[in-house]
């Protein structure tokens, strides 16, 4: 099952992106302000089981992740 987790920004030289659904920080979903990004997986990360990274939130299920992808420090309104 996809596991999904929110990280500082600044962490992402510490993602080993083979181990993640992501190819790159530029292609992760960051948040409006630019600090946090976004990432999924199927199985466990070492950087996360070793230390190296400490995600601010998560590990989410699909949904989860959805509620907090649609709030306003993600996701701009959309003007009429």
């Amino acid at each position: 099952m996809r596991q999904y987790i929110i990280c500082d920004l600044n962490s992402s030289d510490s993602v080993i992106f083979s181990q993640v659904n992501q190819s790159s920080a530029q292609t992760a979903r960051r948040n409006i302000p630019n600090t946090k990004f976004l990432l999924s997986y199927s199985v466990e990360p070492s950087f996360i089981t070793n230390g190296s990274i400490v995600p601010l939130q998560g590990p989410m299920s699909q949904s989860e992740c959805l509620e907090i992808m649609s709030t306003s420090e993600w996701t701009e309104p959309i003007e009429e």
